[in-house]
């Protein structure tokens, strides 16, 4: 595969002309996201300089805030001392690492392979593509590693159904990618997202917060819509463009050993064993996962502590299933794997430790805030409030994330002026977090800075030779708009009519 990928990038068909062109040699020219943040720090510390002493009135408690500057004695000895505060205690560090200990372990022994390749076997003919991206939107469960996984599956069984490979690739591809954000279940980005999120709702609201659950209903809900619109697409506009396939691709997708099918039951059986006992901690009145004071589910032990529950949840299923088919021969095997999944997050953590400097720096300069409460007033001024205000934040993060691949790296650099700007024009912070992340989703398909593209053409021209950059890029456009597009309605919707979007959560 990695020889394959480097032929990809060294053939001339990548050659692009007009805005795709120039977005990635814009992108290209971006310096890592570690450096980004790196030189953001010290543009803050200048920043702070220049504007200290500038003031404005808090619209939460009516306080003075003053612009404090970073370079003065007490600055530079608030820096040092607190660098390794705000990397502890960032809050999107533990709840991401958790997550990963437990969707990790179950990568590693297999089990998440096993069950999307369940999932996507023995589908009737007049449900595949909707199957396909159904499950490809379910899949970012698993993180990056289901561009790996997905996709190929796709186009495995669009061949075998006697449709365009291609198709099936693209239509997987755009579950994973374009709808990245969506699930059933709380995922990893959730946790990362609201971790940021939270950080900077406090800076303006002290009681106000965000948690991974406070998008899962939005987010559920678009799991069956872009599945259905996927479909259409798919259908009516990408396998027509690629017509009837005529080429001699054999490859066929292997169905599961009869040992992995029986890991599979036993899986599902300590599944529906953990999800029991769950049920009996929170479902009856007075359980002991309820609100200890009202009794209620809502703020509750169960919500608070979602991630852990949800990591051993995935530990319990992924150890059963690792015993039957082997993968975990002893004791000792469960904290290797896990151990080894840690180190493939090694990059995120320390990513982390600048941007959990820069978030900190924004706070304590009070720059963030009266970035908030000036851009707020401006746009009153301007009489620009409501929905507009959230569709333009929205739009604007769909042309960045063009340039940034990393999507918690772009949170963290928009959250801090927007969230706050956002939350002074009565927005819930758990409501911006949704107008970010449909645009910076929907988008993962069609950015060139997006690491699985050369992985893409080289399936690409497996099934189609002549295939370049510009043939993925067109293919996987229309799903790209279609999303964001379904998406902001469904956004203005919820908007319109008060809809919760999480747990006790409106805009």
């Amino acid at each position: 595969m990695a020889k394959n990928v480097a032929s990809v990038q060294q053939n001339p068909q990548l050659e692009q002309k007009g805005i795709l062109k120039w977005i990635e040699k814009v992108g290209n020219k971006l310096p890592h996201p570690f450096m980004l943040f790196f030189y953001l720090c010290l543009i803050i510390m200048v920043l702070s300089a220049v504007l200290a002493g500038v003031s404005v009135v808090h619209p939460g408690d009516g306080k003075t805030i003053v612009v404090q500057s970073l370079l003065t004695q007490e600055g530079f000895h608030w820096m040092l001392t607190s660098a390794v505060k705000n990397f502890t205690e960032f809050p999107p560090l533990g709840l991401v690492l958790g997550m990963v200990l437990g969707i990790g372990l179950a990568e590693r022994v297999g089990l998440i392979e096993a069950v999307l390749r369940k999932m996507m076997s023995g589908v009737p003919k007049q449900l595949l593509s909707f199957s396909v991206v159904f499950v490809g939107v379910l899949g970012n469960l698993a993180s990056d590693a289901a561009w790996v996984i997905i996709p190929p599956i796709g186009a495995l069984l669009f061949l075998a159904a006697g449709r365009h490979p291609i198709a099936g690739f693209a239509a997987a591809a755009a579950g994973v990618g374009s709808g990245f954000t969506a699930n059933l279940f709380i995922a990893g980005t959730d946790a990362l997202l609201s971790g940021i999120a939270d950080k900077v709702a406090k800076t303006i609201d002290p009681n106000i917060g965000v948690s991974p659950v406070d998008n899962w209903y939005f987010m559920a809900v678009s799991v069956f819509i872009l599945a259905l619109i996927g479909t259409w697409i798919t259908d009516k506009i990408i396998e027509p463009r690629l017509g009837v396939y005529q080429g001699e691709s054999k490859e066929t997708l292997t169905a599961l050993s009869e040992n992995e099918n029986k890991a599979l039951k036993w899986a599902g059986i300590a599944a529906l064993v953990y999800i029991g006992i769950v049920a009996m901690l929170v479902v009856p009145e007075g359980a002991l996962l309820r609100d200890p004071e009202t009794g209620a589910i809502l703020n509750s032990p169960f919500l608070k502590g979602i991630i852990p529950l949800i990591m051993l949840f995935f530990i319990t299923v992924s150890v059963t299933y690792g015993l039957k088919v082997g993968r975990i021969k002893s004791q000792a095997d469960v904290p290797k794997l896990m151990g080894e999944s840690i180190k493939d997050m090694s990059g995120f953590i320390v990513l982390v430790f600048v941007i959990a400097q820069f978030i900190a720096y924004f706070n304590w300069s009070n720059i963030g805030i009266m970035l908030a409460v000036k851009g707020a007033e401006f746009l009153n001024s301007i009489n620009l409030t409501g929905f507009p205000v959230l569709l333009g934040f929205s739009l604007l993060t769909c042309v960045v994330s063009l340039f940034v691949a990393s999507g918690s790296a772009l949170w963290a650099l928009l959250a801090p002026v927007f969230i706050p700007m956002l939350m002074l024009m009565d927005f819930h912070p758990a409501f911006i977090q949704v107008a970010y992340r449909i645009a910076d989703s929907a988008t993962n398909t069609i950015t060139p800075m997006n690491p699985y593209l050369p992985m893409m053409l080289v399936y690409y021209q497996q099934y189609k030779k002549d295939s370049g950059l510009g043939t993925v890029i067109s293919t996987m456009m229309p799903y790209a708009v279609a999303f964001y597009a379904v998406w902001v309605v469904m956004m203005f919707i919820w908007y319109v009519f008060g809809l919760p979007i999480g747990p006790g959560v409106t805009s």
